[in-house]
């Protein structure tokens, strides 16, 4: 957890937040991410009965530091890799390696604001995300807890992210989602801010401080149940291959990295 505070105004919104915890990620090229902070999930969702993690992925997540880890510069890389060990995945000897790491069971983040600034790989069948489940998953189960997609990128179009939620009702191919293009360049040739911020009666999401997609509350009761009045823990990830972008046409695009600069926590200022 960062010691040095970054209050946040963004130009879009009138209020006013106060940070509450944060990863910076400073140290060492090749250092292991803090684990007072983060948890890796690890192999390809077998062990949690969801083989390929519900999409039919082809990555085999490692908690090594070839996947996940400092580059010195303060930035967090997750990288994708080409699987040269002699893994075994679901659907036989395991085709790639990537990272996933999540805040579970080390830090929950109550509604507020959630951000993080990343750049984003390129290439198609790479499925980069940063997302959060509500921090009731091991009891709810998915999608009770509720999901937040504050952003996720088809690795074939560098230029477009988008954000989604997810809840009972209202999961899988839900209604509540958004795309979100940039005019010009792509999210891979430099960093941008990605954020979400709920509370109990709608939830926003946000690229470069400039709103794009808002979800109302009596907009989801007409489906299902509001799942939002609660804390959520963070995930990052770099998925390869599924139903999302489909699986990489040609091995050229690994490795592949997704570069985090830091992942912020904030609640409203109630002065």
């Amino acid at each position: 957890m960062s010691c040095v505070a970054h209050p946040h105004v963004s130009p879009r919104e009138s209020t006013s937040w106060v940070e509450v915890w944060s990863d910076e990620f400073d140290g060492a090229s090749g250092a292991s991410i803090d684990p007072a902070n983060w948890q890796p999930d690890t192999a390809d969702g077998c062990h949690q009965a969801v083989c390929g993690w519900g999409n039919q992925e082809k990555e085999y997540y490692t908690a090594s530091t070839q996947n996940v880890a400092l580059d010195g510069r303060g930035h967090l890389m997750i990288v994708a890799r080409r699987a040269t060990s002699r893994l075994s995945c679901y659907y036989g000897p395991c085709r790639y390696t990537s990272g996933k790491i999540t805040t579970r069971g080390k830090f929950e983040a109550s509604p507020g604001r959630v951000e993080a600034r990343i750049k984003l790989p390129a290439g198609q069948g790479l499925w980069p995300a940063f997302w959060m489940l509500g921090a009731d998953f091991l009891t709810t189960g998915w999608p009770a807890c509720g999901e937040l997609d504050i952003m996720e990128n088809h690795g074939s179009r560098p230029a477009t992210t988008s954000s989604a939620i997810h809840g009972p009702g209202y999961s899988g191919q839900t209604p509540f989602v958004h795309a979100m293009t940039l005019e010009r360049d792509s999210f891979a040739d430099d960093f941008h801010t990605f954020a979400v911020v709920w509370d109990s009666l709608r939830v926003q999401f946000f690229v470069d401080d400039a709103l794009h997609y808002t979800v109302e509350r009596p907009e989801v009761e007409r489906f299902g149940k509001w799942v939002f009045d609660k804390p959520f823990f963070v995930i990052l990830n770099l998925a390869v291959g599924g139903t999302f972008d489909g699986d990489p046409q040609s091995d050229a695009v690994l490795p592949a990295t997704m570069l985090v600069d830091y992942v912020r926590v904030y609640r409203a200022d109630a002065r």
